[in-house]
């Protein structure tokens, strides 16, 4: 069974993340997609188990001490992680896994799977968009949005440590989830991942 990679979505808050990640799943329906755990409360529409696993802190610490979270992160005061068991449960089903979470938890997924792990920053077209995304949610206080806005500066600051970056213009969310396709595509035709198949093609060859 060919082995399958996990490709890291991530992005300053109010970069549309997932909206892209929603619509990729649509265009690539049996790709694994592990739900992330967070300790902050559900907004309007969203639903435990699809959108986040919603758990308490103290929940949250146990799994973290027992060794069952992934990467983690804390941001505006609320934790987020990757179950272990999520991941390695697509993982064993040979597909990929896209996992869309913040941008340290990407690091350290990143640090801790070079090999395996693909990562793709996800970012707005300029700072006057992504504040009108973030004001446009109506969930949030100005302190809050000005503490993320301030946050998303040092996170772009990051995007050397990825492999992609990728603008979410506004309105073209089908054209930036194919652009990511195309990106989880090529990167299956690395040689890296074909030596195999090469070197298996010219064993077998009678000159």
């Amino acid at each position: 069974m060919e082995k399958g990679l996990i490709f890291v979505i991530s992005g300053p808050a109010g970069c549309g993340k997932g909206t892209v990640v929603g619509k990729l799943r649509e265009m690539m329906p049996n790709i694994g997609f592990s739900v992330s755990a967070t300790t902050r409360p559900p907004r309007p529409g969203e639903i435990d188990g699809v959108n986040y696993h919603f758990i308490t802190r103290g929940k949250f610490t146990e799994l973290l001490e027992a060794g069952e979270v992934l990467e983690h992160t804390e941001y505006c005061g609320n934790m987020y992680g990757t179950l272990k068991s999520e991941a390695v449960r697509t993982l064993n089903e040979g597909r990929d896994i896209i996992l869309e979470i913040e941008v340290e938890g990407a690091l350290q997924i990143k640090s801790m799977m070079p090999d395996d792990a693909v990562a793709v920053m996800l970012i707005a077209p300029d700072p006057e968009e992504l504040e009108r995304r973030l004001r446009g949610r109506g969930t949030e206080s100005d302190e809050v949005i000005k503490r993320r806005l301030k946050r998303s500066v040092e996170e772009i600051g990051l995007a050397e440590n990825y492999d992609y970056v990728v603008i979410n213009e506004t309105g073209k969310t089908d054209e930036c989830a194919a652009k990511i396709q195309g990106i989880i595509n090529a990167e299956h035709l690395r040689y890296q991942r074909m030596k195999d198949t090469v070197n298996g093609y010219a064993a077998g060859q009678k000159i």
